[in-house]
């Protein structure tokens, strides 16, 4: 069975993004600037993928909006369409004789 150490101080044992943990006394100010100047370099190399996704992300959804207003503006030239043909449809229907108003053939 494994037991837990429990942290004293704040900074003892916390560590900050999985790999790196917080500075402490021990370290000389040479470490103490080697660990810092690492940090500093994970966290812009951190950063710069991030800001690469965001632009990936941005142009994905930029691109989609425009399709979606091409969408948009095809189901509107659709509809208009398909009610023109309705139309035209029910006014075929008023002008062709109905079977009331025929005449029998003769025998």
């Amino acid at each position: 069975m494994t037991r837990r150490h429990t942290a004293t101080s704040p900074d003892e044992g916390v560590t900050m993004n999985r790999d790196t943990q917080r500075n402490d006394s021990s370290m000389s100010p040479d470490q103490t600037s080697a660990w810092l100047l690492s940090r500093l370099e994970a966290l812009e190399s951190r950063i710069a993928h991030q800001e690469h996704w965001l632009d990936t992300l941005d142009e994905a959804v930029a691109a989609q909006e425009k399709r979606l207003m091409q969408l948009e503006r095809i189901n509107s030239v659709m509809q208009q369409k398909l009610r023109d043909q309705q139309q035209a449809l029910q006014e075929i229907d008023m002008a062709a004789p109905s079977p009331q108003d025929e005449v029998p053939p003769h025998y």
